[in-house]
């Protein structure tokens, strides 16, 4: 297995509240992250959550667990079973704007790294994951502007 680790960050014109409401409901995360086709939090341990991830025919799923929460400033992350993967979503206030940043980590398979240069891999990755910060931040700025989100 390989570690790749990308971090990424938008501004979003939304006050910390806001931001950290919306990002901090997990099952919506599919309305703005591309490749996330679920997420479903587990009733009986809600630190838990399933996740499905589909892009390009290949499809992964996996378990992962909140190990840390400092509301408005931080969620970190780590898998427990399923694609390994592990990060932090990290929040700014900028009195009445926010600075969401993302750093995510995940292993893939040695077969996956020499079928693909991990570097092609890591940008595509990279400049999936700044979309989806993008998606975020418009997303936030429909709600503050009381535009429904798309």
């Amino acid at each position: 297995m390989t570690w790749l680790e990308h971090s990424v960050q938008v501004e979003v014109d939304a006050p910390i509240d806001l931001v950290w409401e919306l990002w901090s409901d997990l099952e919506q995360m599919p309305r703005w992250m591309k490749w996330i086709e679920s997420v479903k939090i587990l009733e009986e341990e809600p630190e838990l959550s399933r996740w499905k991830l589909a892009s390009g025919g290949l499809e992964f799923t996996w378990l992962s667990r909140i190990l840390k929460i400092v509301p408005h400033q931080m969620i970190q992350w780590e898998s427990v079973d399923g694609l390994p993967n592990r990060g932090a979503i990290r929040f700014y206030d900028r009195h009445g704007r926010s600075i969401v940043r993302l750093t995510a980590a995940y292993a893939i398979p040695g077969w996956l790294g020499k079928l693909m240069d991990n570097l092609f891999l890591g940008r595509v990755v990279e400049s999936t994951l700044q979309a989806d910060l993008e998606r975020f931040r418009l997303y936030a700025l429909n709600i503050v502007n009381n535009t429904p989100p798309r």
